[in-house]
């Protein structure tokens, strides 16, 4: 096998064991399972998502290009006449023909307010909040696997898997998980123990969040919530409406079964919720149950959600009012969506069903980060035009069209290899920050190794998983929430958030920064323990 073929594949030793029978009994056995790593998706873009991003550009770009053209001709009609011409076109001329100078004008104030009516409202984020538990609920990964073992649920083979991926998954020894999903011999995977865990973990959120903000709950118009795996009707955004005693005529929403990228598509839609919608705040609330998913069987690929996903909730305030320009955090300036769901292999490989014994849960594919990496790199090359600097652009879009137009010719192999390559963009240029959703160590050290990222880059990410685990689509703000305590963002700074998830699907969002964020006193779920991060982890 070629090299680089080799470099598309991963080994793994598995089903190890003692010979039973035979003339081999009492020795060990093992097999070796070969899998197919997260794809180089920056060798093999797609021209068809760079012309995507692109036409995106340009839509948002066209008056960038016609005011300059028009000063343009204006200077050069302008610069051709003496200064008594001018006067004479400005004034003489002008007094004579009062209908063509009424026509002008008129022309200029409608193009004018054509302009103004038709630019999009811009969207601040005021602030926002994450859920951090109480310490009673904080579990270290040792007494994860004893409190498994004493509640009975699991053998000793599922006992054995779960510590094994524990100890390797970047997760540390203080995650919160509702004790009572593991610690009882009955079934805790009821409606009433996920009401009470989104109780308590959406309303913990939406406190610190009207807190901050000072923002009373029924001057909120707007209610967005998303949560994957637990919608109970009412549904959860009913839930946070009759707790918080919000107004009538509030436009809620509630988005299910959508995964841990969900975070993401809430805010596009309160995004447009509130173009249509001026003067209005709108709040989005990002979580998901873990009790509520509980898986009690033997299935492997089911008992993975069992070891990376932990309690976490986000809430956000997001606003169209000018007046909040002043106090507001961040600016939305791109939403970029993928969705893989036409692809059965996609749609199939983050899959709720009932194994054998009937027990429901999550199972998740052996081609995740394949399928992961298929739908990131269509994200990243739509994104691309819209961030990367001029020069990034350009020489990426042209190394791109010289591959598409002369890379599959013959030249007698006296071609380098890397004019066979695309050019790699560079994004570190385009961001200052990457809040890359903290899904497992694997998948973080892929995302790494391909966008060519720093360990800085990645600190927030990998410091998230370690300290509060997988807490799905909220796990993205516990990361700004961490670049804001060590007070790394300035004003300017662009934030990218990348979320992946069931469907399947890849979602980016890009804010700026409007302010510096100075280290807050209060209400960061990182206060407590953040002058111990970073830390080396292994």
């Amino acid at each position: 096998m070629a090299n680089n073929e080799r470099d598309l594949f991963s080994t793994e030793i598995v089903n190890r064991g003692i010979e039973s029978s035979g003339p081999n009994a009492g020795s060990l056995t093992f097999s070796v399972r070969v899998r197919r790593r997260l794809p180089d998706f920056l060798q093999s873009v797609n021209l068809k998502y760079v012309k995507l991003g692109y036409h995106y550009l340009i839509n948002h770009g066209i008056y960038l290009v016609t005011i300059p053209v028009l000063l343009v001709v204006f200077s050069a009609e302008v610069g051709s006449l003496s200064k008594e011409d001018l006067w004479k076109k400005l004034w003489e001329d002008a007094r004579y023909d009062l209908a063509t100078v009424l026509a002008s004008f008129a022309v200029f104030v409608f193009t004018l307010s054509v302009y103004f009516m038709s630019r999009p409202r811009p969207i601040y984020l005021v602030d926002f909040a994450c859920y951090q538990p109480q310490d009673h609920l904080k579990v270290s990964r040792e007494q994860f696997i004893e409190l498994a073992r004493k509640s009975g649920k699991f053998d000793e083979g599922s006992l054995e898997f779960q510590k094994r991926i524990l100890m390797s998954s970047g997760i540390g020894d203080e995650t919160y998980i509702p004790k009572a999903v593991i610690a009882s011999n009955e079934n805790t995977a009821t409606m009433k123990e996920g009401r009470a865990e989104a109780s308590t973990v959406m309303f913990g959120a939406l406190d610190e969040l009207f807190e901050k903000t000072r923002v009373r709950p029924k001057d909120v118009g707007i209610l967005v919530v998303n949560c994957s795996i637990f919608n109970p009707t009412p549904s959860l955004s009913a839930m946070i409406i009759n707790h918080y005693k919000m107004r009538g005529n509030i436009l809620s929403y509630n988005l299910g079964g959508m995964g841990c990228s969900a975070g993401i598509i809430a805010v596009d839609l309160a995004r447009d919720i509130l173009q249509s919608n001026p003067n209005n705040y709108a709040v989005v609330v990002s979580t998901e149950m873990v009790g509520f998913n509980w898986y009690q069987g033997k299935e492997r690929s089911m008992l993975l959600p069992n070891c990376f996903f932990r309690m976490g909730c986000s809430a956000t305030l997001l606003s169209n009012r000018r007046r909040d320009y002043s106090r507001a955090k961040y600016r939305l300036e791109h939403i970029v969506r993928t969705h893989k769901g036409a692809d059965d292999r996609s749609f199939r490989c983050v899959y709720q069903e009932e194994d054998e014994q009937r027990f429901k849960g999550i199972k998740i594919s052996k081609d995740l980060i394949e399928i992961g990496g298929d739908a990131l790199k269509t994200n990243i090359t739509t994104l691309g035009p819209l961030v990367l600097p001029f020069s990034e652009q350009l020489l990426f879009f042209g190394t791109l069209v010289w591959r598409h137009l002369f890379g599959g010719k013959s030249d007698g192999g006296n071609s380098s290899p890397s004019m066979k390559k695309p050019y790699i963009p560079d994004y570190k240029l385009a961001f200052e920050h990457f809040c890359v959703h903290a899904a497992s160590k694997p998948i973080l050290d892929e995302l790494q190794r391909n966008l060519e990222l720093s360990d800085k880059n990645m600190e927030a990410s990998r410091m998230t998983l370690h300290r509060f685990g997988n807490t799905s689509s909220s796990s993205i703000w516990y990361e700004l929430a961490y670049l804001e305590a060590k007070e790394r963002v300035r004003r300017g700074d662009r934030v990218w958030q990348l979320a992946f998830g069931s469907g399947f699907k890849c979602n980016s969002v890009v804010w700026r920064s409007m302010r510096r964020i100075n280290k807050p006193s209060r209400n960061n779920p990182w206060l407590d323990c953040i002058n111990n991060y970073p830390r080396s982890l292994t």
